[in-house]
């Protein structure tokens, strides 16, 4: 497992320093490059809404007013209050973390169809909401926000929310999420705290897509309520039922390939969402449990390694 991690360690440095290298000295074009920033950005929404939807159960449509509140939180911090970026950052995800725990609490004993349109509906209040303030420029929004996100914030970011939620989820907190996720009649029979768990997991949700809407408002210069309406929300929910519901590794392929897609797609004009939601369906239909299902892509899976424990270990036990 050492010689494992230290494997993954050193390819997430080569490909760090490889893209790194390519985008400093322009052997990747600008517009390639705001794709591959939309990729960052995507992964850490869908593997942030994955941890609410795929691992707890919850149908949550509201997840792009938390990445509002975390791009104008850190936007306000940065341009108007001189904050460093760092801390601008991890303040607007504080302050989505905070809502996530202020909407969680009365939704979050709803369930199915009214959790779905309650969330949509908080969505919505906080981008109304938002259209109506004055400092943030109401609904035309915020303009010339300096360019801070980087490679290398972006990397580290995303890497962070991918680590963090896996071993959340690894953990005795993550296994009460799932449970509740598989029954949840049962799992308070067992003395879990369901509204507990479905709330932390809603909040982090809400904590890590608050960072991905700061690295978002911070490269692409210009935020506006209408940026993060109900279609933000629906893009992120794709990706994570398209990469597998309980599957981290899933929804970042997911994320990647769904943002490719639609970079291939540009040049189609108003065709390319048509084609966009045929491949989509055609995806559902032939794969509805998502390209991993709740299997995660391992080291030892990608590259043909003898997995542990499992059915070789009973065998070997059998055979003693």
């Amino acid at each position: 497992m050492k010689r494992e991690n230290l494997l993954i360690g050193i390819l997430l440095i080569v490909f760090y320093a490889a893209v790194f290298f390519a985008t400093e000295t322009g052997l990747i074009p600008p517009y390639y490059q705001v794709n591959l920033y939309l990729m960052g950005i995507n992964i850490i929404a869908a593997v942030s809404l994955n941890l609410i939807v795929g691992f707890t159960g919850q149908l949550a449509l509201g997840h792009a007013g938390f990445m509002a509140v975390g791009a104008y939180i850190s936007v306000i911090l940065t341009m108007k209050l001189g904050q460093p970026f760092l801390l601008a950052v991890l303040a607007g995800a504080a302050a989505a973390f905070l809502v996530g725990i202020l909407i969680g609490l009365p939704t979050l004993r709803l369930k199915g169809d009214y959790l779905a349109i309650a969330t949509l509906g908080f969505g919505e209040i906080i981008r109304r909401l938002l259209d109506n303030i004055d400092y943030v420029g109401g609904a035309a929004g915020i303009n010339g926000i300096p360019k801070l996100t980087n490679w290398t914030w972006l990397y580290i970011f995303t890497l962070l929310t991918i680590f963090i939620i896996k071993n959340f989820v690894n953990s005795t907190h993550g296994r009460a999420c799932i449970s509740v996720r598989d029954n949840e009649i049962a799992a308070e029979t067992m003395g879990i705290n369901t509204t507990y768990y479905k709330v932390l997991a809603f909040s982090i949700g809400a904590f890590f897509v608050g960072i991905a809407g700061a690295l978002y408002a911070h490269y692409f210069f210009l935020i506006q309520p209408a940026t993060f309406s109900f279609m933000k929300s629906f893009d992120a929910l794709v990706m994570v039922v398209f990469g597998g519901l309980g599957s981290i590794t899933g929804s970042v392929i997911a994320a990647v390939a769904v943002t490719f897609m639609n970079a291939a797609l540009i040049n189609f004009g108003t065709l390319r969402m048509v084609i966009y939601a045929l491949l989509l369906v055609i995806i559902m239909v032939f794969r509805p449990q998502g390209l991993m299902g709740t299997k995660e892509l391992t080291f030892k899976r990608l590259f043909g390694g003898k997995e542990r424990g499992g059915s070789a270990n009973v065998n070997d036990k059998t055979s003693d």
